[in-house]
């Protein structure tokens, strides 16, 4: 759980308190032998001062900065912190303590949550879950066990995604949700903060289950996750579940059903921010499953989308960005399958220049770029200006590559086959001549 109610955070989180953290710290600054730490009661702590404070406070000191580093997404400093409360715990309370294995849960979630380390996750997560092999007979103490497990849970099926452990993801997962029953069922959890973890657990099964092919297991997850965003207000979670569901019908070769889950998606979308990058991102999605539809008449639709999905695309991230570009690619392919030609070629010669300031003179977007209008330009007879794009093309491809590469050498053969072309043939021999002209002209200049 990223978020939800301070008290159950605080529960699940702090090594030191079951009630929550005390404060949070402002920024802290070193230089030389000057430490400063202003606190929220505006406390300043000298190095020597810190150094004297007793473990206890050292403990309480640099679990409230953790926090604050978290907060304003100072996240390395955040872990560096969390592994100083890990030893100071430790310390405080000795190797056999529920507050060590909540300060184990909470760098292991941090590690995972802010640097995308899964095996360091693990790691902790694994010393957590051997400090836990017993429930208290206390009740309080209890359920600081189980937020414990939630917690645990919770990242270790995440963690076990990133790592590909699909059935330690799908155990762990289910795990956390029959805790996350116990403890609503006690009223620790409250109902919003349940429903935040069922969407993560839901997302979470979701992954595994269609990893491993359980299509109807994984479309299950998202109508749960649908039922639980009914009344939340929350678009953009909802568009994401219809998008995951229509990715597991095109994956069945159900493209109906993933058109259906993609329009609800787009009517989310439009209704919320119509030209946002959401919806500039489905309307693509949308153009691209019925561009490839077997029917005909999807091909007016997909035209449509592909050209609300630049539009929301250029108002909002602009015609230099690499998302505009691409899609504007898509809808050239679009246009040349269609054989719209001409405007085909009218983009991608307009693009050339925005991809050279994104991209760089000597890219891959550019040298794509150049081939498709060589091609293009191939196909309606311009032979003589074909071998002049493709060249250009090839010494990009030669420079980025190397003259063995399977794309450098398609583009070799094309340039090969123009260079023995009547017009190429014929502007060569011209060419030729204006320089042995031009050549005559000087030496008679000279003498």
């Amino acid at each position: 759980m990223d978020d939800g109610h301070s008290e159950t955070k605080a529960r699940i989180y702090s090594p030191e308190s079951s009630t929550g953290f005390s404060g949070n710290v402002g920024t802290a600054s070193r230089g030389g032998d000057v430490f400063t730490d202003l606190s929220s009661n505006g406390l300043k702590f000298a190095k020597k001062e810190l150094l004297l404070m007793p473990p206890e406070e050292k403990l309480k000191h640099f679990t409230n900065r953790a926090q604050d580093s978290e907060d304003n997404q100072q996240f390395d400093a955040c872990i560096q912190d969390l592994v100083r409360c890990v030893a100071l715990t430790r310390l405080v309370y000795g190797e056999r303590h529920l507050k060590l294995a909540q300060s184990h849960a909470r760098l292991a979630k941090a590690y995972f949550q802010f640097k995308g380390w899964g095996l360091q996750a693990q790691e902790h997560l694994a010393k957590a879950r051997d400090l836990l092999p017993f429930y208290s007979s206390c009740r309080d103490e209890k359920l600081d066990v189980l937020l414990c497990l939630l917690n645990v849970n919770l990242t270790q099926g995440a963690a076990a995604l990133l790592t590909d452990n699909l059935e330690e993801a799908d155990s762990s997962l289910l795990k956390a949700e029959q805790i996350m029953e116990e403890l609503y069922q006690q009223d620790v959890i409250k109902q919003e903060e349940k429903t935040k973890t069922h969407l993560e657990i839901a997302s979470g099964l979701y992954r595994v289950y269609r990893r491993q092919n359980r299509s109807e297991e994984a479309l299950n997850q998202c109508e749960k996750s649908l039922q639980l965003l009914k009344d939340c207000n929350k678009p953009e979670e909802t568009c994401a579940v219809y998008k995951d569901m229509a990715a597991i019908e095109q994956d069945r070769g159900h493209l109906d059903r993933a058109i259906t889950h993609l329009s609800k998606a787009h009517a989310v979308a439009m209704s919320h921010n119509p030209e946002g990058l959401q919806g500039a991102q489905i309307s693509h999605s949308l153009a691209m499953i019925l561009s490839a539809a077997p029917e005909p008449h999807h091909n007016d639709a997909a035209g449509q989308y592909f050209e609300q999905s630049l539009s929301a695309y250029k108002n909002s991230v602009g015609l230099q960005d690499p998302a505009f570009l691409s899609v504007q690619d898509d809808f050239c392919r679009f246009l040349l399958i269609n054989g719209q030609r001409e405007k085909c070629m009218e983009i991608q010669r307009a693009s050339l220049d925005l991809k050279r300031s994104a991209f760089g003179d000597l890219s891959a977007e550019v040298a794509d770029a150049l081939q498709l209008i060589g091609s293009v330009e191939m196909a309606e007879g311009q032979m003589s200006q074909a071998h002049r794009t493709m060249t250009k093309c090839l010494k990009i491809q030669s420079s980025l590559y190397g003259p063995q590469h399977k794309k450098t050498k398609a583009v070799q053969k094309a340039v090969d086959v123009l260079a023995r072309t009547t017009e190429v043939v014929e502007r060569q021999q011209r060419q030729a001549r204006r320089k042995k002209k031009a050549g005559h002209v000087y030496d008679y200049t000279i003498q």
